[in-house]
This record gives C-alpha cells, structure tokens and sequence, in this order.
C-alpha cells in the first residue's frame, strides 16, 4: 500500500517571518505590510526598523509627506510597528531609501 501525507491546510500569517527571527530587526529586514481592513479600507503595517530610530519622528515626516493618519504601536512579540491609513508601500518603502534609512534589499513587501 501506498502512504499518504495529509496536509491541513491553514491561514495564512503575514507575520511568520518575523516571529522566526526571534525580535524586530534580528534579520535586518523592514517588512511592509497592507492589512485589509472593512470594504475599500486599508493599512500599511512597517515593522523591523533599528531600535535606535526614533519611531515618533519618522511617523511625523511619514504623515506629512503622505497626507494621512497613523500611529506607533507596541507589540508584544515583534516590538514597535509603525501604522498608517492606506496602501502607502510603494510611497514607505521610496521614503525609506531616500533618507537613507534602509537599503533597497532590506526592504520587503508584502500584500496582494
């Protein structure tokens, strides 16, 4: 007889990699997320950036140049992620490399 390996399948969790790197930042990456939210509505997670940037700051100049909202938000298990209102990872990740905050291959996107 022939033996068969099931397979459950589960849900998808955008988080994973980071919680295999053990804190924020262990791999050096900056994830970009897109969490869907009700209807149209949207959010842009930033996770992974080095504990001694000051979150606040880039927030503030986040804001400003996108014209939305967001705010600091301090997780248990990955440490602090920056929120904002929209699909805003293309206009993170190009804010990101021109003030020389992360280089092109620690960034990843994520989302659909």
């Amino acid at each position: 007889m022939v033996d068969f390996e099931t397979r459950i399948p589960t849900a998808y969790d955008p988080f994973s990699e980071a919680k295999e790197a053990g804190s924020a930042g262990a791999k050096e990456y900056v994830h970009i997320r897109i969490q869907q939210r009700n209807g149209k509505k949207s959010l842009t997670t930033v996770q992974g950036l080095r504990k001694e940037f000051s979150y606040e700051k880039i927030l503030k100049d986040l804001k400003k140049e996108f014209c939305c909202n967001g705010n600091v938000v301090r997780d248990k298990d990955v440490g602090k992620v920056i929120q904002l209102q929209g699909d805003q990872r293309k206009n993170v990740s190009q804010f990101l490399l021109s003030a020389r905050i992360v280089n092109k291959d620690q960034i990843k996107i994520h989302g659909f």
